[in-house]
């Protein structure tokens, strides 16, 4: 259930990101369960991996590294994902970031700890 209800709250995240950032396309509308759906993933399974290969640069940049390595991930499921297109890093960054914001911003009003 846990990984249903992070799975909506990241799809909801990246409509967010669609919205409000310019260079983040989605069409069609399904497309964003499916990019919540791999972000959701490797949140679950990989980032644990990647957070403890890269903690000292992590503790280097003060954690400015994980949103570099959230917007590499974004931009680069927007070159495999057909229908998700994201133009830019820039674009990449700010949306891999303001997904990060409202998920815990959901976490925090549906008191979610997953």
């Amino acid at each position: 259930m846990k990984i249903i209800l992070h799975w909506i709250i990241i799809s909801v995240a990246v409509l967010f990101s669609t919205r409000f950032i310019s260079g983040i396309n989605v069409d069609p509308l399904w497309v964003v369960l499916i990019v919540g759906a791999c972000l959701t993933l490797f949140n679950m399974f990989i980032k644990p991996v990647v957070s403890i290969l890269t903690l000292p640069l992590n503790i280097v940049t003060l954690g400015i590294f994980s949103l570099i390595v959230n917007g590499l991930l974004y931009w680069y499921l927007g070159s495999i994902i057909k229908g998700f297109s994201v133009s830019t890093f820039s674009a990449a960054f700010f949306g891999a970031l303001l997904v990060s914001v409202v998920d815990w911003m959901l976490k925090k009003v549906f008191h979610l700890d997953y």
